[in-house]
């Protein structure tokens, strides 16, 4: 998932406004972010799926950064360090809940290559890609339930939080929908510095959003 994934950090800012949008879509986006940089390092690998026309790739050992437990330290990591810098313990379990989340939405729309526990062979994926139209109303239903959510939830504080979220919000549709079919890269390397840049722009422009639309009074 991609958007997907950002509709996930949307929707935790409608129910714990304490933490930062940028915050919410980089625990959601951190499986992905730490499985770009482990392509580069070769540690883990994906393989092309002959005949499958959507998103022709699987996770061949994605272990360290997809699998459950994996999500679980990396959730309760990330939470902890945002509690020491802002002691709110209610923002902590929305943080560990939008990480973990990424292995949910991910078992929903891959085929088979999520794990439960590192090295474990037993793989789960319920192949919501398998079908294109389901995975434009699934996942694309709840990107655009997200984005009314945030936008009826957040008010204005300058003009630019009003076109620049919209133009990020398009533009991340349009990528979605090329993605779905083309997949990623078959060079790792390639396909790992690209992730980096694009999904750290998108983090980006999730902090950019939240100091231009808080929430309204």
């Amino acid at each position: 998932m991609l958007v997907g994934h950002v509709a996930a950090g949307l929707v935790a800012k409608r129910l714990e406004p304490e933490v930062s949008l940028g915050t919410y879509v980089f625990a959601a986006l951190l499986a992905d972010l730490i499985v770009f940089a482990l392509l580069i390092l070769g540690v883990e690998h994906f393989d092309a799926v002959p005949g499958v026309t959507i998103n022709r790739a699987i996770g061949r050992d994605l272990y360290y950064s997809h699998s459950l437990l994996m999500l679980l330290i990396w959730g309760a990591l990330l939470a902890a360090a945002w509690f020491y810098r802002r002691r709110y313990p209610r923002g902590v379990w929305f943080i560990f809940g939008a990480v973990v989340s990424h292995w949910l939405l991910d078992t929903i729309s891959h085929r088979a290559d999520m794990s439960l526990v590192p090295g474990v062979p037993k793989l789960f994926g319920l192949g919501l890609w398998n079908s294109l139209p389901a995975t434009i109303l699934v996942e694309g239903g709840f990107w655009i339930i997200a984005i009314v959510v945030y936008v009826r939830f957040t008010r204005l504080r300058h003009w630019a939080g009003r076109y620049f979220f919209w133009i990020g919000a398009v533009l991340l549709t349009l990528v979605w929908l090329g993605n779905i079919r083309a997949g990623l890269d078959p060079d790792p390397v390639k396909a790992g510095i690209g992730g980096l840049i694009f999904f750290g722009l998108i983090v980006a422009w999730a902090y950019w959003m939240n100091r231009l639309r808080p929430e309204k009074d």
